[in-house]
């Protein structure tokens, strides 16, 4: 029988002693049990080699000073005196393997759990094999892959709970981007509820005709608007929008829409979208980058508001002022409401000049050279043209605008505005200039000058202007938090009335979070549709907004 003998093991070699000797002994075993032959003094001989063996190995062992500790598995916490910790601190100096805490941060010479230790020796195990793979094998000392083969033993089972829980994130993460509505598409809600009562001094109010509108107080009212929109992009740098929406009867459903509704009175935020619970698509467009600082949206369903005439202060509705005349430059938006169309905006060179065009036709999808039904306009529009004629399409009933932006900071921004087109088959034209001041970190002024033309209206050719201010603070009470107090006279023109509305309102919006926001307001009309016999009108509108 052959003894196999084994030189020049050195500790060096440790791990591949160690690999020898177990071979060695389930060879000899092997011959064992496979030679039934084997007499019995030669079974006694072999016996003897393989226990010398042993003994050997172990008398190596307990002579390694790696081995003379307190095993790792019976430590609750690894302090730095432990020889685990120096012996992973040795392998971070000569391997570069460990960098700190997940959160980038170095926390000391400290004791660690065995959780956190089991997963700093997986990440030096790591970086290990990544040498071994790269055919670095060289650069490797055989004392460190003694002491990481040991330390990967002591820590096994920490490791293997380790991987299964990282195992478990993965196939979470998989489920969730198996299960969500699209990879590419983002939904975001809107919902406002809102309180409002309001009632007139006098009689009764008339209209600019002189017709009756109420010659009573209306009932106080509870109201809602509700807004999904889905947002979707393909590159990156493109967006695709649908927005669907609902809400009460906003021609109906508040104080001044019934005591005042020809001259931009209402509750803005109530009159957008689709009333009697109906849902509706409220914007349905692509807008992509056509070169750099170029972009252009078009869609069916546009609304020249979200890029024409903005205001950081009086522009939204549901944050800002409430009363519609105070939000956007009035006589210079005819068609007010979706429509069909294109944007082009321009900001060469990213500088502090921003051009925009645009162009809507708000019954682009009626091919009626002599259309009839509702269109999303102005209430002022209908009341200068009775008649409800011309050709609907995108070509007939439609207007085009061009907008100067000058921003050279977060603080002041001047825009400078053209309108024009074509409403109930007559021609009108508008200038507008619009700009914000904040004056202070927490105090801005604001306001909006306009002056218009249209043609062969019920009253003749007439050129009403409109102008508003206002002045807003923010985070008075607290951060995100903004009041405002704004003044205006929405259609100052000598033939409709004998008089000029005045609207006034003062609101404040407390935010509760980054998701809810509630806002007392408080409105107040004189001289209600430019007639001097109407007495004042007062509403108060308590406005919660939750967004998600």
């Amino acid at each position: 029988m052959q003894i196999f003998e084994i030189h020049g093991i050195d500790k060096k070699n440790h791990n591949r002693k160690i690999c020898i000797v177990i071979s060695l002994i389930l060879i000899n075993l092997s011959c064992l049990s496979t030679r039934p032959t084997l007499a019995t003094e030669e079974k006694q001989e072999l016996m003897g080699e393989i226990q010398k063996y042993a003994e050997e190995f172990s008398n190596s062992k307990s002579n390694d000073p790696i081995t003379q500790q307190i095993p790792v598995y019976q430590l609750d916490d690894i302090l730095p005196s432990d020889w685990a910790y120096e012996a992973l601190i040795s392998l971070r100096d000569r391997y570069d393997c460990l960098s700190g805490y997940p959160d980038n941060t170095y926390r000391g010479n400290r004791a660690i759990t065995r959780y956190e230790f089991a997963a700093a020796v997986n990440a030096c195990w790591q970086t290990i094999e990544s040498f071994l793979a790269e055919s670095q094998a060289e650069l490797i000392q055989q004392d460190d892959l003694i002491v990481i083969e040991r330390l990967i033993q002591d820590f096994q089972v920490e490791i293997a709970n380790l991987k299964a829980r990282t195992e478990g994130l993965e196939n979470r993460v998989d489920a969730l981007e198996a299960q969500q509505f699209s990879t590419t598409t983002k939904l975001n809600g809107q919902t406002i509820f809102a309180v409002n009562a309001g009632g007139f001094d006098g009689d009764r109010l008339i209209d600019p005709n002189g017709i009756e509108l109420a010659d009573e107080n209306p009932q106080a009212t509870f109201l809602y608007r509700v807004v999904f929109d889905f947002d979707t992009s393909f590159r990156g740098t493109d967006l695709l929008k649908l927005r669907v929406d609902t809400g009460s009867n906003g021609f109906i459903d508040n104080a001044t829409a019934i005591l005042e509704p020809n001259f931009g009175s209402i509750l803005d935020f109530s009159k957008r979208p689709p009333g009697d619970d109906n849902f509706g698509i409220g914007r349905a467009f692509y807008s992509f980058q056509v070169v750099e600082n170029l972009s252009l949206s078009i869609g069916p369903l546009i609304e020249a508001l979200d890029y024409i005439d903005n205001n950081s202060y009086a522009d939204l509705s549901f944050r800002d002022f409430s009363t519609e005349n105070l939000v956007y430059n009035y006589v210079a938006f005819p068609v007010n409401g979706i429509g069909g169309g294109a944007i082009l905006e321009w900001n060469p060179g990213g500088s502090a000049f921003n051009l925009r065009a645009l162009y809507i036709a708000p019954d682009s999808a009626n091919p009626s050279q002599n259309g009839q039904g509702p269109l999303p306009v102005s209430v002022f529009t209908s009341l200068l043209y009775s008649d409800g004629r011309g050709s609907r399409g995108l070509f007939g009933f439609h207007q085009g605008m061009v907008e100067f932006e000058y921003n050279p900071s977060s603080r002041f921004s001047l825009r400078l505005l053209y309108s024009g087109g074509k409403v109930f088959a007559r021609n009108f034209d508008a200038v507008g200039v619009n700009f914000e001041w904040g004056f202070s970190s927490k105090f801005a002024v604001f306001g909006r000058y306009g002056y218009s033309s249209y043609d062969d209206t019920d009253f003749g050719d007439i050129n009403p202007n409109y102008w508003m201010a206002g002045i807003s603070g923010l985070d008075v009470l607290q951060e995100g938090d903004r009041l405002g107090v704004a003044v205006g006279q929405p259609f100052v023109v000598d033939d409709i009335g004998n008089s000029t509305q005045t609207n006034l309102e003062v609101f404040y919006n407390y935010a509760v979070n980054d998701n809810i926001q509630i806002s007392p307001v408080l409105q107040l009309v004189f001289d209600p549709s430019n007639q001097k016999s109407n007495g004042t009108i007062f509403t108060g509108t308590l406005r919660t907004v939750f967004y998600f």
